[in-house]
């Protein structure tokens, strides 16, 4: 593939919900993509997907805390409005997927929100946005045909209302331990969320701060690499 041919990668976000079980164990929910997605079929993945524009202008229940918008928009040209898009993206996105809202009781009329947004708004509630913790970013490497620049999210599923179903887009939808996700087929960066940073990250939680640094997963060449920033 030619640099001319390089397909520009699209704003997408993904949310990594999780939840503690009797043992005290963190489980994490993942689903399998069905055989017939054009992208990465048949591996688990987070619930998530493109950022559409409406999820600029839909309004949230809450919104994020400072850090985290401040983070987002460090890693998007400090677009305020995009960093919440993607905030926003990554909760509509498990709502369509799982059947799980982080959200509050919703404050808005349907008139209020775009129209796009009309089966969120019908289920009562609005994203709550304060929840979430802002903790990666990842990019497609330029050799794939379908492309994303990714957010990723974690968020404590006891702030979620609903009941797990979802669209039918993840097929065997479950709660997970790190160790047993770890067992099922990944995408090399859903490997290092799993196996080397969310480890860390739940036995020593970080800072709520603006300048803790983000690990951003990608590829020089056909060598992956993260960097912190």
């Amino acid at each position: 593939m030619t640099s001319s041919a390089i397909v520009r990668p699209k704003d997408a976000a993904s949310l990594i919900p999780f939840r503690r079980s009797n043992k005290g164990e963190i489980e994490i929910l993942m689903g399998r993509r069905h055989v017939k997605h054009s992208f990465v079929p048949e591996y688990y993945v987070f619930p998530g997907g493109r950022v559409d524009p409406d999820d600029r202008i839909a309004i949230p229940a809450t919104d994020a805390r400072e850090d985290v918008t401040a983070r987002v928009a460090r890693s998007c040209g400090h677009d305020r409005a995009k960093a919440r898009a993607f905030a926003m993206a990554a909760v509509r996105e498990t709502y369509e997927e799982t059947g799980l809202m982080l959200g509050k009781p919703g404050n808005h009329h349907s008139d209020q929100q775009p129209r796009s947004w009309q089966h969120v708004t019908d289920s009562g509630f609005d994203p709550d946005l304060q929840c979430l913790d802002y903790v990666a970013r990842a990019r497609t490497p330029t050799r794939s045909p379908i492309r994303f620049d990714a957010r990723f999210f974690v968020a404590d599923a006891g702030n979620a209302e609903g009941n797990l179903a979802g669209s039918g887009e993840l097929e065997d939808l479950n709660w997970r331990t790190l160790k047993k996700c770890m067992e099922l087929q990944l995408i090399d960066v859903t490997e290092f969320l799993l196996g080397e940073f969310l480890p860390d990250y739940f036995e020593n939680p970080p800072v709520n701060e603006t300048a803790r640094p983000v690990p951003f997963f990608c590829f020089v060449g056909l060598k992956s690499r993260v960097i912190y920033g």
